[in-house]
């Protein structure tokens, strides 16, 4: 099992932009699908991105595309979430998650690994 820990996250502008990472703890995360959820106060978790073991295949959810970038570093056991044109409604917190091989790349219960997730708050 791996365990991950998000960091990145931070206060920034509408039209900014922020990079998020996720690390692994160890190598079994070079095989995982790595996804990103978010968690706006007081809703459901969304789906972000998401990214196969060898990045051949990427998923993005509608909010985001043509703004936000998942990619991985399987040498440096990382993730990243590229993150431009930041928009308030983008403030939530973002968790990244990994699995072997997930049943739907966008369902957040169906990753068994979360972690602690990374406050991204955007003002207008």
């Amino acid at each position: 099992q791996v365990q991950l820990a998000e960091s990145g996250g931070g206060l920034v502008q509408a039209g900014g932009s922020l990079r998020l990472a996720c690390s692994g703890s160890n190598a079994t995360f070079r095989s995982y699908v790595i996804a990103w959820f978010r968690q706006p106060p007081e809703k459901e978790h969304e789906f972000v991105a998401a990214i196969s073991w060898s990045g051949g295949r990427i998923y993005y959810g509608d909010s985001v595309k043509g703004r936000f970038t998942i990619s991985r570093d399987n040498a440096e056991n990382t993730a990243y979430l590229q993150m431009n044109s930041l928009k308030p409604e983008d403030t939530a917190v973002y968790h990244c998650a990994a699995d072997p091989g997930p049943h739907t790349y966008n369902r957040y219960d169906h990753y068994r690994a979360w972690g602690q997730g990374t406050q991204v708050t955007v003002s207008l």
